[in-house]
């Protein structure tokens, strides 16, 4: 028997992902030689990137760029120059139509005092351009998917942190967005909360199929929710790839794990002609030419001969910290 619970996120499941069929196979989001300004401050310079479909952050320390980028993404700003294009549709000239396609969960707090909670999303749910019945039914569905279905009937100034977090995103897909703008999503929130709302995003972007750009200056959160970043600095583009490509090391060098430091291993192999780059405990990052089945041929006879025991071999990976300071300070 199905739970009124299980019938919500199964309607949730099917419009999510009935809106996300009709944007496959295209890009998100178009942004070509964007600069906006505040005054004399410019804050975007010349920006250009595509946001591709899936699940991509947007990375940047605080200043650098990324709340204008998604308020200009959502018609708010108007450019000094260049522009940018959400589902085909001009943002600045068709912000309305945009915004009826995006949900923002923003970084502050837009709840309006005195409202409960199924009021407050229902009518997010009207400003988006629902009817009122729709609106309504909607904002119980989303409230329950947000775990917030027990507590639906509260004003929302009554709610912890974490629970209005929770209340941000279900006004933010009420409407059944074909993409979904995440600012600083896990602000504020304590260890427990942020695991939660890290799994609430990375079920919507991966199991429901939704569009999301995740702006953040916290890496983890981007690298446990996303499949590529957008990297800004100074209002400039510094870096966009996949997370994988993002970490990859120049040169395609191995870590080879040893079950014991062997100082003969390094020997043999730089008799055929590989380079060690760094060691850390028993794993050596070497640098081995040829393909990726002779680079491993080459490594396990010097550790034959070395009689050393090879436990791992693997591609060789910054970490997304080390990726992105590298990317910030070209």
């Amino acid at each position: 028997m199905r739970t009124g619970k299980d019938t919500a996120r199964g309607s949730i499941v099917r419009q999510v992902r009935h809106a996300a069929s009709k944007v496959c196979g295209v890009t998100v989001a178009s942004i070509s030689g964007l600069t906006v300004r505040y005054g004399a401050f410019t804050a975007l310079s010349e920006f250009t990137v595509d946001v591709p479909e899936g699940c991509t952050g947007l990375l940047g320390p605080n200043g650098a760029g990324k709340t204008t980028l998604l308020r200009t993404l959502l018609g708010f700003l108007q450019p000094a120059s260049g522009r940018a294009m959400v589902f085909g549709h001009d943002a600045t000239t068709e912000g309305q139509t945009v915004r009826q396609k995006v949900g923002l969960m923003p970084e502050q707090d837009c709840h309006i005092p005195g409202m409960t909670a199924v009021q407050f999303v229902a009518y997010a749910g009207e400003l988006a351009g629902m009817p009122p019945s729709e609106a309504l039914r909607r904002a119980h569905e989303v409230l329950e998917h947000c775990g917030l279905g027990e507590a639906r009937y509260r004003k929302v100034e009554t709610y912890s942190t974490g629970m209005k977090q929770r209340i941000k995103l279900a006004q933010a897909i009420v409407h059944g967005p074909r993409l979904l703008l995440l600012d600083e999503p896990t602000n504020g929130l304590d260890p427990r909360g942020r695991e939660e709302m890290l799994e609430l995003i990375r079920s919507i972007s991966h199991g429901k199929g939704v569009n999301v750009l995740v702006s953040s200056h916290l890496l983890p959160d981007v690298e446990r929710t996303c499949d590529r970043v957008i990297v800004v600095m100074g209002g400039r583009l510094a870096a966009e790839s996949s997370i994988k490509d993002f970490k990859r090391v120049d040169g395609h060098p191995v870590d080879v794990e040893l079950r014991e430091p062997s100082a003969a291993f390094v020997n043999s192999l730089a008799t055929r002609g590989g380079n060690l780059l760094e060691v850390r405990r028993n794993t050596y990052r070497v640098q081995v030419s040829g393909t990726p089945e002779a680079v491993s041929r080459t490594i396990l006879e010097a550790a034959k001969e070395a009689q050393a025991q090879v436990r791992g071999l693997t591609p060789a990976e910054r970490t997304l910290e080390e990726a992105f300071l590298a990317a910030i300070h070209k």
